[in-house]
């Protein structure tokens, strides 16, 4: 992408699925060259499904604006054309299997003997000095392993975060983490080794629970949408049929609501209902008298009560709500078979969120790029 703040980096992808490849795209976004090594079968992510043109949704979202270069690691006319251009590069990132890069002669110690200024980043599922260093790790069985699941869905039992949340962040601080060692680079001349895992990434998000259970002896209960230590909190449906989310964070907040919503202000002082630990411990007493106040009115009245009082809401939308929200930012994409418009990334900088590339077909820049680092090219 053209003046991007990345913009003359070079980074080599040897990636498939979701953690490496949100990285990645990160870094293609802000201007640097990212050449994704794909077998020639592909990324196994290209084919989750149909649902953008050639392309699975997951891949669509996740390769824009790199390049594809099918090679085959096993090969040695492969291996070392893939060792060229990592002489080149300035990041590599790979999540094959635990130990397969190194395997390859593609492992940090020895790219960096050849490139000491390489950023290398090394995903796996579960970090490399411990038991489960080699077992396979997708995103549900990382939120199973981390407690995750344990925490979340309703009171009958755990359930799944709605998206790949364990395999997205690892795909966040491995982003964050080559941007930190870019600017030690900067600074130092030399290069760093990374290693982030899905498992890390999701127990750091633990931290709360973990310590709240060592420091009481209690787990915090799955509560659906309602929260452990406060009340009311949670989705209360209003007489059409429209679900509304409230959050009550203190006494303040709870007296303007029983005023102005629930039209009763004696009732922030009343037994049962002073205090939040109080509220907790009379939660079915508290949502009760909350649902049966918003159940007399619509949507309109309960939201217009709501904005009076300053409380804290939302609708419980669905995906025909995501994609009419009023805050949802969208942008451009082309695809094989089809241009989408997929949801902005997050930030904006200088009032101006990025320009996609596009996301490439399999091998469409093999030709390319072989005969840009064939023997003897290196300096070309």
């Amino acid at each position: 992408m053209a003046d991007g703040a990345l913009e003359g980096l070079l980074v080599v992808a040897l990636e498939q699925a979701v953690a490496a490849p949100y990285c990645t795209s990160r870094l293609a976004d802000a201007g640097a060259r990212v050449i994704k090594v794909e077998r020639p079968e592909g990324d196994f992510a290209r084919n989750y499904d149909r649902a953008a043109g050639d392309v699975s949704s997951y891949f669509a979202w996740l390769n824009r604006g790199k390049e594809s270069l099918v090679a085959d690691i096993k090969a040695p006319a492969d291996l070392a054309l893939l060792r060229r251009i990592l002489a080149r590069a300035d990041v590599f990132v790979q999540n094959l299997a635990p130990g397969a890069a190194a395997r390859a002669g593609l492992g940090a110690d020895a790219l960096r003997a050849i490139n000491p200024r390489l950023i290398t980043v090394d995903i796996s599922g579960y970090g490399a000095d411990n038991a489960y260093a080699t077992m396979k790790a997708y995103d549900l069985l990382v939120q199973a392993e981390s407690g995750l699941a344990a925490l979340t869905g309703r009171p009958e039992g755990p359930g799944r975060v709605g998206v790949s949340v364990c395999d997205i962040a690892c795909g966040m601080n491995a982003h964050a983490a080559v941007l930190e060692a870019l600017i030690r680079r900067g600074n130092t001349g030399q290069g760093s080794h990374i290693a982030v895992s899905l498992f890390d990434s999701v127990a750091d998000w633990m931290n709360v629970p973990l310590l709240y259970w060592e420091g009481t002896g209690n787990t915090p209960r799955r509560a659906g949408l309602a929260h452990p230590s406060l009340a009311p909190y949670g989705a209360f449906e209003t007489a059409d049929g429209v679900a509304v989310v409230i959050s009550i964070q203190n006494e303040r907040e709870w007296a303007r609501f029983c005023a102005e919503v629930l039209g009763d202000p004696a009732l922030a002082t009343a037994p049962g209902f002073s205090g939040s630990a109080e509220r907790v411990a009379n939660r079915e007493t508290v949502d009760a008298t909350v649902a049966e106040a918003f159940a007399r009115q619509d949507f309109d009245a309960i939201a217009a009560a709501l904005e009076r009082a300053g409380t804290a809401w939302g609708r419980v939308n669905d995906l025909p709500g995501l994609a009419s929200h009023p805050a949802l930012r969208r942008v451009p994409v082309a695809v094989p078979g089809r241009d989408l418009s997929i949801i902005a990334p997050a930030p904006i900088v200088d009032a101006q969120g990025p320009a996609l590339g596009p996301v490439p077909a399999l091998g469409a820049h093999s030709q390319s790029i072989r005969a840009e680092f064939a023997p003897g090219a290196e300096t070309g």
